[in-house]
């Protein structure tokens, strides 16, 4: 009997252990759900509301895409960020991010109840508790991890709650996508993308498994495990991310030891604003993205911003620019300007010429042009606005210091030195600029566009910037005046001699006599093709008097030059302005049958969600008649037939001392008909060249950023030695890729030619007519 009422006193110990342990457990379940409830009801620390959950908003930067698809750069400020879709993503960077930092990622809700269990006996010992969902909750709501621990606590409780409405959000495979697109790499690579462009060099869809598991390993701490600076760790945790990849069966064990016994392959790829592909032509297409903000407002929605930034809202802007036939124009200009700079130092040194690197100017005009730089020099700007006297920017200019300047001979193209800001505006004077400009006349579509030598270094844009003068690459406006208004073949004569306008005709002051480029005249009669090919002055001055400045001024401005231009006799050597931009677009319209058609470079503009923002509209202009500019490209195939553009059908000749001194291996050798017109101005100050194809049309400029600044003979100075190589190589790498369908064919002669172009055609009905008017002479009526 007492041994029953023993057992029954033990069954009532235990039934009220049994009752205690379900009351602390019914309490912890209701304190964790009140924490819960507390923190969604933001006692914690207010949450963004659900419409920001379903619409998180990150800063994404515009890409700027080519017209072949390539990505050519992108405008941000400190979030270099272009998101990827889920589909883009490989598996085999999907798996490594599971495995290394949520296994059972596709199992959970947002939160692993058994790794939170787990770290919470283990104290994080045995792995962390974050699941890639409060991992993203943490980056895109909650921010850094507090140092206090009550409000890491918070913080930890915030994560949780906002990990569940993402995960009731979104579906999985967003969260995974968003997560990529979310993180911070380090050197600017902000999201998968970026990332995989920088230090892989590809797209994240070409991404290899040892690649995925670098930048997967990143996610740790993408400042401690940063590749560049620390290749021996970020191997090691690369092979952890392999290990856990072969754990959990994404992988075999042979292929973990494969992959972890491959060395690092880093192809480093800066992305930033001054380096990489059409550096120039992006700063141009900032310029106009800031003009057509202003004029399209950005459509009112709660919460956003009410004007579009294209630092910000990750708008696509689809461009004209094709990026082989960009990179085929800067190697073109890189490797001429390289060897023509060669040659101008040579010439240019201190011991040959006291004022180097300016020739021909005074002390007292050198100073001025120091002076002048030294005032709008960026220096000078910021100590002014620092409230510095003028005394001390002054001192400041004499000073030697640490500085990295531009250098042809360094493979970066910079060189560390020590010596003087005033200094180095002197040195930064003796470089030649360069600006090349290239365009499909039937569409006014721009494929290629160098506004310089190195954007890093030097940030004027000679495409669009500069106006230089043109000097005889305007005279083929004044011939197609005069062939427009006197019906002028190609194969007309007129005498080279002396010819003159006399005060008060067409405006002049006084009588303009101009000379030959040489000072001489030959006295015989030479074809207007021979004229325009060798740059006959006299032959230039005969037809603007026959036809008047102003009708030429006329057609210069319907073909889109349209500064003011002075109607005087003299602009028919090119006194005129222009810039290149300016340049390539008028020569267009002499290869689209006399329509000019204004360059564009902006084709669409789409919001992040790709709703279209802006389609550009062509803008046209009848000209000139299908028989003049058919005509005037006949005029101007002479020059690369028998003048001053014939080199482009040569090789590489050893006995011409110009070609090996400024361009050794630079074999041309182009068969295909081309148009083209060389210039040159005065002192040798300005070189051009401008070559027309039947669908592209190219236009080049090289000079100093000074006129005093050239070679002193015309052997290096004219244009066929400055600007027409960079042409001539350009065309050559283009050719090699016939993908680009760049034309080798013919222009398209006009059916019913009224105007002669064949000059032994015309030479033989020349010589019926004279013989008829001979027997009408002789007749007796």
């Amino acid at each position: 009997m007492a041994k029953a009422v023993k057992k029954k006193n033990n069954n009532k110990g235990f039934s009220k252990y049994i009752k205690w342990f379900w009351i602390l457990f019914i309490s912890g379940v209701a304190f964790v759900a009140l924490i819960f409830l507390s923190a969604s009801w933001g006692l914690f620390g207010e949450l963004p509301p659900y419409e920001y959950l379903e619409n998180p908003q990150t800063n994404l930067a515009s890409q700027i895409i080519s017209s072949d698809g390539e990505l050519l750069g992108k405008f941000y400020l400190e979030d270099n960020r272009t998101d990827v879709k889920y589909e883009d993503l490989p598996d085999n960077l999907v798996n490594a991010l599971i495995a290394t930092e949520d296994a059972r990622f596709h199992d959970h809700s947002g939160i692993d109840a058994r790794g939170t269990l787990r770290a919470f006996f283990f104290l994080g010992t045995r792995g962390g508790a974050s699941t890639i969902s409060q991992q993203l909750a943490r980056q895109l709501f909650v921010g850094v991890r507090s140092r206090n621990k009550i409000e890491t606590i918070k913080q930890k409780i915030k994560e949780w709650v906002l990990a569940i409405r993402l995960e009731r959000s979104y579906t999985k495979e967003e969260i995974i996508s968003m997560y990529f697109n979310i993180y911070d790499f380090g050197n600017n690579a902000d999201g998968i993308r970026s990332a995989a462009r920088i230090y892989f060099g590809k797209e994240p869809k070409d991404l290899k498994t040892e690649e995925s598991a670098v930048l997967v390993g990143m996610f740790k701490n993408s400042s401690l495990f940063n590749p560049l600076r620390r290749e021996e760790m970020v191997k090691n945790r690369r092979n952890t991310v392999l290990g856990q990849m072969a754990k959990y069966g994404y992988i075999t064990e042979e292929e973990k030891d494969s992959l972890q016994a491959l060395k690092m392959d880093i192809n480093y790829n800066p992305e930033n604003h001054r380096e990489g592909l059409a550096t120039y032509f992006r700063m141009y297409l900032q310029r106009f993205m800031k003009d057509w903000i202003e004029k399209n407002p950005k459509p009112a929605m709660k919460g956003e911003r009410d004007k579009w930034n294209i630092y910000l809202d990750g708008l696509k802007i689809y461009t004209t620019i094709d990026s082989k036939m960009q990179a085929n124009a800067e190697e073109a200009v890189y490797e001429h300007m390289k060897n023509l700079q060669r040659e101008f130092f040579n010439q240019n040194t201190p011991d040959k010429n006291p004022t180097a690197p300016f020739l021909d100017l005074t002390p007292e005009e050198t100073n001025r042009i120091m002076e002048r730089a030294m005032r709008t020099s960026e220096r000078w700007r910021k100590m002014k606005a620092a409230g510095k006297t003028e005394k001390e920017i002054r001192e400041s200019f004499t000073k030697k210091a640490e500085m990295t300047v531009f250098d042809w001979n360094s493979e970066t193209k910079e060189k560390d030195t020590v010596m003087t800001p005033l200094d180095s505006i002197r040195y930064y004077k003796t470089f030649l600029r360069a600006a090349m400009m290239s365009m499909e006349p039937q569409t006014g579509h721009v494929k290629a566009w160098v506004g310089g030598i190195d954007y890093k270094h030097f940030q004027y844009d000679n495409v669009i910037q500069g106006a230089r003068q043109a000097g005889s690459t305007f005279k083929p406006f004044v011939y197609a005046a005069a062939i427009d208004q006197l019906r002028l073949s190609p194969c007309e004569t007129f005498p080279d001699t002396q010819y003159c306008i006399e005060a008060g005709k067409h405006g002049n002051i006084e009588p303009w006599c101009p000379d030959n480029s040489d000072g001489k005249f030959s006295g015989k009669d030479m074809t207007l093709k021979y004229a325009l090919a060798n740059s006959v002055n006299s032959v230039t001055a005969q037809l603007i008097d026959k036809v008047g400045p102003k009708s030429v001024v006329s057609i210069v401005k319907n073909l889109g030059l349209t500064r003011d231009i002075l109607e005087v006799p003299a602009i028919a050597l090119g006194t005129p302005e222009f810039s290149v931009y300016e340049m390539v677009g008028a020569y267009g319209a002499f290869a689209n049958q006399g329509v000019y058609v204004k360059p564009v470079m902006v084709t669409r503009i789409e919001d992040k969600n790709g709703t279209v923002l802006y389609e550009y509209v062509p803008e046209t202009k009848d000209v000139l008649s299908k028989e003049v500019s058919y005509a005037m490209i006949d005029l101007m195939k002479g020059v690369t037939q028998g003048g001053s553009g014939t080199r482009l059908r040569h090789s590489y000749n050893k006995n011409n001392s110009v070609y090996k001194k400024i361009i050794t291996g630079y074999p041309y050798e182009l068969t295909n008909p081309i148009a083209g017109k060389t210039g040159t101005t005065q002192n040798q100050s300005d070189g051009w060249f401008m070559g027309v194809v039947p669908n592209l049309v190219t236009g080049v400029w090289v000079g100093g950023e000074e006129r005093s600044v050239h070679f002193k003979s015309i052997t290096y100075g004219q244009g066929a030695s400055m600007a027409l190589p960079i042409w001539g190589l350009y065309m050559k790498k283009n050719y090699a890729n016939e993908d680009l369908g760049v034309s080798k064919d013919d222009f398209e002669k006009p059916e019913n030619m009224s105007i002669v172009t064949d000059c032994d055609k015309f030479e033989k009905d020349n010589k019926k007519d004279m013989h008829l008017e001979d027997d009408l002479d002789d007749l007796d009526f």
